[in-house]
């Protein structure tokens, strides 16, 4: 591999090519994943903030609003209506931090999993349809590519 194969340089202006751009297709790719989602997850009176809600405190048990926010990429006061809801619906529980009474830690309840199951069983086959063609391999190929490009953002 060449330094030019390393760093390449963007496409220049004359030659630009929105198709070999790996923003494009990063942002392409994620709003038709967002599209696909959004429809199929209105089937079962779910949206897109609830799905990643729901996933963020299965992985982690418990999460304050703050964390929410972060890993759902989400604004803190659009979190915390979520949160509002979804406590509403009986799909989480809400209780003051243990080591910060200030922090608030959301929990998912029985419901939650539930509709977390049901999410899932969706997700799962937008992602056997999306990756279909593609080896375990190359998925951890295309997870260590986009990672090292998000890392380089930060």
């Amino acid at each position: 591999m060449t330094d030019s194969d390393r760093n390449p340089r963007p496409p220049h202006e004359a030659g630009f090519h929105k198709a070999d751009w790996p923003f494009y297709w990063i942002t392409q790719t994620s709003a038709r994943y967002m599209q696909v989602m959004e429809a199929r997850l209105k089937d079962i009176g779910m949206d897109i903030a609830y799905w990643r809600v729901l996933m963020s405190l299965y992985e982690d048990q418990t999460l304050s609003v703050s964390e929410i926010s972060t890993y759902c990429i989400i604004k803190p006061n659009t979190a915390t209506k979520i949160i509002q809801r979804m406590t509403a619906q009986g799909l989480v529980t809400t209780a003051p931090g243990t080591s910060d009474g200030r922090r608030t830690e959301v929990s998912l309840t029985e419901d939650g999993h539930a509709m977390r199951r049901r999410a899932r069983a969706i997700a799962d086959e937008i992602f056997g349809q999306a990756f279909a063609e593609l080896s375990r391999e190359e998925q951890m190929v295309l997870n260590l590519l986009l990672e090292k490009v998000f890392n380089k953002l930060g």
